[in-house]
């Protein structure tokens, strides 16, 4: 049961054009990571230049995103979702014209980091889900922004494969520039402005120490191959990475507003999510490397399967068409056994996918089942990840929380990458002076994702239970009239351990252009008129009142010298909450 008692200017908006708009926004980001894979091994013709500069294409987005994921939550956050949103995209667009336009490499780098740069719009449409949706809405919407990243990486390569075979390559930067053009002006007409903001100001060393950190982490991972694991270069680059990583820690444990909160992040429910993302983002990205390249070996190999660029694209399709149909799947299982169950189950589908896959690689209609299987599972994993994120942190956080998972997975792609790029190249047959993968290769890519997944899963079981994490993470209703015998005002705080959270009402309290009110006053009033309990609203305006028994109450809020506005509810009685937002006009927000 949710009752609203605000102005209707304050009401959340029903989400029908939301959530396709932020889905979209989500896929067309998502194919920047994937869209050169059909022309990657023509890149140094291309452009031009040797193999190893030609890689640079596709790190330099790499790491760009994965820079900007915590940066612009963090902004969007303390300056507004859908603006840093939109600037995402648009700094998107200006990379992919400023790539379409070229065939220099250090140009085409530019532009490709720039394109990169969007990646920070998925884990701020998951914020803007949050602090928009109807609650009856959130679960699925979620679900669907976060497997965009996988839906987006899945549909890019045969649309991604049909441009490049039959035009000029590109013609693929016009197109991604066309598609954040199109994004752009849906989020303008279809998506409001969160009225959610954090306290605080933008962290900028915080932003340059991680992005330092971040880029001499991910550098040797991706080129590792190409330098050598054990060379000077690689070492020097990893150990310069922890040096920067800890003195970032320590210095983010000294500021005041810093840019990601290390002690909401070692939260278990935060900490292990985190573990568990990186896990599945190593087993995603595996299929993705291994059954493009079986698909279009020739079949004079002995295994390979002999298709065309566009027919592997087709193929490997369904990874990403199954994990969008699963955000309604996910929502129905997370609504029974909660989003740890639905994580769990997800890596246990990869896992039987994988292990399934090493004996399925011998036509190209087994190669469609491995991808729907795989699709299936990482959908509900990837669906899982946001709503466990979002369980642990306070509502102000939502975007910074979301953007470090959003890293996490991309982190595990690039360890996959690097780790199955390395496994191909040294299993590897010469021929003709060209190296050609082996099955003995993509078995033990298959059988390193399996271990991945499942390590993962181990991961995933030291998480808070449904149960667990609703005592220990959130404020919950703390009995006030049985206590105060109806004449003292308590406040609501975090149960301890073992204690039974009481039945009540929860909301938050909102000006009448839907801006959180932080310490206001919400008395509870019972039918007799007499106070049942009293508390004050948290930084992002939310409250929790416990009721006695069930029957008619009146809510009076006052902050700031306006009010009281009264508003009349109803309690069923027994364990429920009922949700109640409460607006004052012309508030200032404290």
């Amino acid at each position: 049961m949710t009752r609203t008692a605000t102005d209707p200017r304050t009401r959340r908006p029903s989400g029908s054009g939301i959530v396709p708009v932020l889905a979209f926004a989500g896929i067309v980001v998502a194919v920047m990571q994937t869209l050169l894979v059909p022309v990657i091994k023509d890149l140094p013709e291309l452009l031009g230049t040797s193999p190893s500069n030609a890689t640079w294409v596709m790190t330099s987005t790499l790491l760009a995103g994965a820079v900007a994921t915590p940066i612009m939550g963090r902004l969007g956050d303390l300056y507004g979702k859908r603006r840093m949103l939109i600037a995402s995209l648009a700094v998107m667009v200006v990379g992919s014209l400023i790539a379409g336009f070229t065939s220099e490499l250090l140009v085409m780098i530019v532009g490709r980091a720039l394109q990169g740069f969007a990646m920070g719009a998925i884990p701020l449409g998951i914020g803007l889900m949050r602090d928009g949706l109807p609650r009856e809405k959130l679960g699925s919407a979620m679900a669907l922004m976060s497997s965009s990243i996988g839906v987006g990486g899945g549909l890019a390569l045969p649309v991604a494969a049909l441009v490049a075979q039959h035009a000029d390559w590109h013609a693929l930067f016009f197109g991604s520039a066309g598609l954040g053009a199109l994004s752009i002006l849906l989020t303008l007409v279809f998506v409001p402005e969160s009225p959610m903001r954090a306290v605080g100001t933008f962290d900028v060393w915080g932003a340059l120490g991680l992005s330092a950190g971040l880029v001499l982490f991910l550098l040797p991972i991706t080129k590792g191959s190409d330098w050598g694991w054990t060379s000077g270069t690689t070492l020097g680059l990893f150990g310069a990475a922890a040096v920067v990583l800890l003195l970032w820690g320590l210095m983010e444990l000294r500021v005041k507003a810093p840019l990601v909160d290390l002690r909401t992040t070692a939260r278990p429910a935060v900490l292990f999510t985190n573990l568990a993302s990186i896990m599945v983002g190593v087993a995603f990205y595996a299929v993705s490397l291994v059954l493009p390249q079986l698909l279009q070996l020739p079949t004079s190999t002995g295994y390979g399967l002999g298709q065309s660029m566009v027919v592997a694209g087709l193929c490997v399709a369904p990874l990403g068409l199954t994990m969008m149909f699963t955000a309604p799947v996910y929502a129905r299982i997370s609504a029974k056994y909660g989003p740890k169950v639905t994580l769990m189950i997800g890596m246990l589908i990869i896992a039987v996918g994988y292990g399934a896959g090493l004996g399925l690689m011998s036509a190209a209609w087994q190669t469609i089942v491995i991808a729907v299987v795989l699709g299936a599972g990482i959908g509900l994993a990837y669906s899982s990840l946001p709503a466990l994120i979002i369980g642990a942190v306070p509502a102000s956080e939502t975007g910074a929380a979301n953007g470090l998972n959003t890293l996490m997975r991309s982190i595990g792609t690039s360890v996959s990458s690097a780790v199955i790029g390395m496994v191909l190249a040294n299993t590897a047959n010469q021929v003709g002076g060209v190296a050609v993968p082996t099955m003995h290769g993509f078995r033990v890519s298959f059988m390193i994702a399996t271990g991945a997944v499942l390590l993962g899963l181990v991961f995933a079981a030291f998480l808070p239970g449904r149960r667990a994490a609703a005592n220990a993470e959130k404020p919950h209703l703390v009995a006030s009239s049985e206590d105060a015998e109806y004449g003292e005002a308590a406040s609501p705080g975090l149960v301890p351990a073992g204690r039974t959270a009481q039945a009540g009402f929860r909301g938050r309290v909102l000006t009448a252009d839907g801006v959180p009110v932080a310490r206001a006053k919400v008395t509870l009033i019972d039918r007799r008129g007499r106070q049942a309990g009293a508390t004050l609203s948290a930084e992002g305006g939310d409250y929790v009142l416990a009721v006695p028994s069930e029957g008619a109450y009146v809510l009076a809020v006052t902050a700031g010298g306006h009010g009281p506005l009264a508003s009349g509810a109803s309690h069923p009685g027994g364990v429920r909450v009922v949700e109640v937002d409460l607006a004052l006009p012309s508030v200032v927000p404290a």
